[in-house]
């Protein structure tokens, strides 16, 4: 048996199909994929749509109840991965779990729908969706949706920081 070391920087600017390889190897190396051949699969979404500054915020608005809801969509403001053609951004569903503090792969697939139908009322089609999946544990969003997510977060942080604080 071989072995070899590779740094973040350089799993990072690997090939995405070299990623996903990676990937793979380490989650069933876990016991956490079942061992099935790495293919890219293509993205299952009825009428995946880029999102607007507008249209995130109106969305925002639907689900600022839902903390874990809230908390999976300012994920997207992250940088994705650019994946495929025409370009979209590749999120892992298992970073999203982590980044967000939820339990399971279930809560932010739950959080997701719950996007997903905010983002298809604030649109005016049921068909639109504001992200995709595919079967590797990965979900997609327009690289225009991921801007729009980030600068509405930037608009969220400075709206905060002109907040005069209260002493206690």
């Amino acid at each position: 048996m071989t072995g070899i070391t590779l740094t973040a920087e350089q799993i990072r600017n690997a090939p995405p199909e070299v990623r996903r390889w990676i990937e793979h190897e380490v989650m069933t190396s876990l016991g956490l994929a079942a061992d099935a051949p790495v293919t890219a699969q293509p993205v299952q979404a009825a009428h995946l749509v880029a999102c607007s500054v507008e249209q995130a915020a109106r969305v925002l608005a639907q689900i600022e109840g839902v903390l874990p809801a809230v908390n999976v969509f300012f994920e997207f403001a992250r940088p994705g991965i650019s994946f495929g053609q025409p370009a979209m951004l590749a999120f892992r569903l298992i970073d999203i779990l982590h980044h967000a503090r939820l339990q399971n792969i279930e809560q932010v697939m739950t959080a997701l729908g719950m996007i997903n139908q905010a983002f298809a009322q604030v649109r005016g089609d049921a068909t639109a969706r504001f992200c995709g999946f595919d079967n590797e544990g990965h979900v997609f969003v327009a690289p225009e949706t991921q801007r729009s997510i980030a600068a509405l977060w930037q608009g969220v942080i400075a709206k905060q920081n002109t907040v005069p604080h209260q002493a206690a």
